[in-house]
């Protein structure tokens, strides 16, 4: 038997990476193929199950276009059961104005709803203000069932009562769970419960800004032997990559851009790139955040620069200096600006100086 835990898809988002108008446009449209290439793919591997585990869209009123994509996907595969727990983005249900609701959708409401399919038990409940405060400690489960229990929240030791997105992983020990299925995180991560089960957050299926950077996707479960197998599948259409760039020591564009260059050698085009430039610059180098932009943003989907870097500038270095240049650096490091207006001051005025010593 296989199933798949996946969670925060959030499907109808506006995208959080600054993408142009387009781009984001056709973002939003890739989130609803790859849920539509995962059922797929479900369907090919013979899965019988897809635990949706919260965040299923993302805005308050849910498209058309999102909500037929999902109805299709379930009602055109009647082989698979689709369970479904609402998250905090889930704020409107999208099956309230069907006739009927599809044979393979189950639900779950603000208290445990538990379900039986083969060897396995699936349990869930909504996570809000109408759930019952003792909601964890009430939870009973047969210890002689293969038991999935269904969360959407972060998990933590000790939880927080005065809190409904964040559980105790102490309150769910011992209760005989095989696997603790969460969303609400958006990275992968998978870890021992107790010496019956284990909890995960598989993550979500497409990164929507570079603070959802690496690999995404979802998990893959396999009941062998009465025993839950979890295998972590990569299925993104395109990976979200943060990279660092240090050009101390770099003088020219030149040499920024080659250094930039060799640090995404191995990104695809098809990637989402933010490149950080970091280190300590010379005030006389040149640099020129928009012109790498500008020269690399053809080579993946979307590339964007952003500089942290610091100046390298020592004051001693001016003190004795007699000169036009030792006089204005004098006089920007006294100043009263903030650090950051002083390097952005010093920079430009040490550029024109050079270039007009050079008319």
């Amino acid at each position: 038997m296989k199933l798949i835990h996946c969670a925060d898809l959030h499907l109808d988002s506006k995208m959080e990476s600054g993408l142009p108008k387009e781009k984001a446009a056709k973002r939003r449209l890739e989130l609803l193929q790859t849920f539509t290439r995962m059922v797929e793919q479900a369907q090919a591997e013979e899965v019988e199950a897809i635990l949706l585990c919260g965040d299923l869209f993302d805005a308050k009123t849910i498209s058309a276009r999102a909500r037929n994509c999902v109805l299709d996907a379930i009602v055109q595969h009647p082989q698979i059961f689709f369970y479904y727990l609402q998250g905090n983005h889930d704020q409107s249900s999208f099956w309230e104005e069907l006739p009927e609701l599809p044979d393979n959708l189950r639900l779950f409401g603000t208290d445990w709803t538990t379900y039986e399919q083969g060897e396995v038990s699936i349990t869930g409940a909504e996570l809000s203000e109408r759930t019952p405060d003792d909601l964890l400690e009430r939870l009973t489960l047969d210890k002689d069932r293969v038991n999935i229990v269904m969360l959407h929240a972060m998990a933590t030791e000790y939880g927080a009562r005065d809190s409904k997105d964040e559980i105790s992983l102490r309150a769910l020990r011992g209760k005989h769970i095989s696997y603790l299925a969460l969303g609400h995180i958006h990275r992968f991560r998978l870890e021992k419960l107790d010496e019956e089960g284990m909890w995960c957050y598989c993550g979500c299926l497409e990164g929507r800004g570079f603070d959802e950077c690496g690999e995404k996707g979802y998990v893959e479960l396999t009941l062998r032997e009465g025993a839950l197998i979890p295998t972590f599948v990569p299925f993104a259409k395109r990976r979200l990559h943060e990279v660092s760039v240090d050009i101390t020591g770099l003088m020219t564009q030149e040499e920024i851009q080659r250094g930039v260059q060799e640090a995404l050698e191995d990104i695809p085009e098809r990637d989402m790139v933010k490149v950080v430039l970091t280190g300590e610059v010379d005030p006389e180098a040149e640099k020129d955040t928009l012109w790498v932009q500008r020269w690399l943003e053809e080579d993946y989907y979307y590339l964007k620069v952003q500089d942290e870097t610091s100046l390298k500038i020592r004051p001693e270095d001016y003190q004795y200096d007699i000169s036009f240049k030792g006089e204005f650096v004098r006089l920007v490091l006294k100043s009263d600006l903030p650090q950051k207006e002083k390097e952005e001051v010093l920079v430009k005025g040490l550029h024109a100086v050079m270039h007009a010593g050079r008319e």
